[in-house]
């Protein structure tokens, strides 16, 4: 049993109610399941387009659903970070001292034939145990 689990969650995949679910019977008693979301803002000159209002909604949207997908859970916080997903997931599992990523996978290119892109590096490189939750589809 683990005592601090992460659980990233992709807010535009399904996966998440299932990695909360994998958490909550890995967690000891009193162990604490914290729900992250890395909002990833856009990069580039993409950023040059874009009204720092619009930048502004996109994060508030994501804080918002985040908190509709913890909804009447007992147990589980929230956390919203910026960041790059696969790197700022490795670096709060590191600093907030987890014991344990619970991270979904689905649909991996070639690449990463048999995980996600950000769940091959949160694998790789995790200061943690990884338990990695495969999508059905």
């Amino acid at each position: 049993m683990y005592n601090k689990i992460l659980v990233p969650m992709a807010l535009d995949h399904d996966i998440s109610p299932q990695t909360l679910e994998v958490a909550r019977v890995l967690s000891s008693s009193a162990g604490e399941i914290i729900a992250l979301h890395v909002y990833e803002a856009p990069h580039g000159a993409v950023s040059a387009y874009l009204d720092e209002d619009v930048v502004k909604a996109g994060y508030e949207t994501a804080r918002t659903r985040l908190q509709e997908k913890i909804a009447g859970l007992e147990g589980v916080t929230p956390a919203l970070i910026k960041g790059h997903s696969s790197r700022t997931i490795i670096d709060y599992a590191a600093q907030n001292k987890v014991d344990c990523i619970v991270i979904g996978s689905h649909k991996p290119g070639l690449s990463d034939f048999f995980l996600g892109s950000t769940a091959a590096r949160v694998v790789r490189h995790a200061p943690c145990a990884v338990h990695v939750h495969r999508n059905g589809d």
